[in-house]
């Protein structure tokens, strides 16, 4: 979700994203986002590869589970956003769906304060 609201939102920067466990882009963050006409059903989950991630500007890692299990970050840098994993929330599909939509406008708000806020500098 985060790649494709980054992708989005900050137009004149790359953005990717990788984790520490790729595995298929979760069914329900791909219904989330084409709630909010985003199609990520193409996106692939990615490993982070240390030599990539020292390539970044800026790193953000989502979710303390990111954070702690995240190679050494020598990024000119980084940011971290503890943010739940929504694919761990429970109950039924309808409180699942409204998990993600909350953890999706989130990230959206964290993201467009961070484009109106960047500074590389």
């Amino acid at each position: 979700m985060a790649e494709g609201l980054g992708r989005k939102i900050l137009k004149n920067f790359n953005v990717s994203s990788a984790g520490t466990n790729p595995e298929n882009v979760n069914i329900n963050a791909i219904n989330s986002m084409m709630e909010i006409g985003i199609d990520i059903s193409n996106y692939k989950s990615k490993k982070i590869s240390i030599e990539k991630i020292n390539n970044f500007d800026l790193v953000i890692t989502l979710c303390g589970d990111a954070k702690d299990k995240c190679p050494i970050i020598n990024s000119k840098k980084h940011i971290h956003w503890p943010i739940k994993d929504p694919s761990k929330f429970k109950g039924n599909h309808s409180q699942i769906m409204i998990g993600f939509s909350k953890v999706r406008d989130l990230i959206e708000r964290k993201i467009i304060d961070l484009n109106e806020n960047i500074n590389f500098n």
